[in-house]
C-alpha cells in the first residue's frame, strides 16, 4: 500500500483514478486541480506517488514535474495522458516522469505501472531516459 497524490483537472478522472488506486490497496493522500496544486500537496503530504495529468490550468504538468523534481529529486511520478500527446510525454518524462498511462486507460494497466514505480527503490539522479 502506498500513499499517492492524484493531480488531474477533470473531477471525472480524478474519482476514477482514486477508486482504481484505492481498489488496488493504495490511500490518496490528496487530489491537486492543477499543477501548482500538485506542487503544493506533494511538498506537504510527501506522497510514495504522485499521478499527474499534462493539460492542466495554472500550471501544466510538465513545469510541475520539474518543480517537484527540484525539490525532491527522487520523487516518482506517473503521467496520466492522452496518446495523442506524444511529445509532451516524452518532455515529461525528460522532466523526470517515470513512466506514462494512456488515456482512457485499463485498470490493470494503472495497478502495473503503479506498483514498478513504487517498486523501484529511488529514482534520484534518473530522468526516466535511457
Amino acid at each position: 500500500m502506498a500513499r499517492i497524490l492524484i493531480a488531474d483537472d477533470a473531477p471525472i478522472m480524478r474519482e476514477l483514478l482514486a477508486s482504481l488506486l484505492i481498489k488496488g490497496g493504495h490511500e490518496i493522500a490528496a487530489e491537486a486541480r492543477n499543477g501548482l496544486e500538485a506542487v503544493e500537496l506533494y511538498l506537504r503530504h510527501r506522497p510514495e506517488l504522485i499521478t499527474m495529468d499534462i493539460t492542466m490550468p495554472v500550471m501544466d504538468g510538465i513545469t510541475a514535474i520539474r518543480h517537484i523534481r527540484e525539490k525532491d529529486p527522487s520523487a516518482k511520478i506517473v503521467i496520466f495522458s492522452s496518446l495523442g500527446q506524444q511529445n509532451m510525454i516524452a518532455d515529461a518524462i525528460r522532466a523526470g516522469a517515470w513512466d506514462f498511462v494512456a488515456k482512457p486507460f485499463y485498470e490493470s494497466r494503472v495497478l502495473d505501472v503503479v506498483s514498478k514505480a513504487l517498486a523501484i527503490p529511488s529514482l534520484t539522479g534518473e530522468t526516466g531516459e535511457s
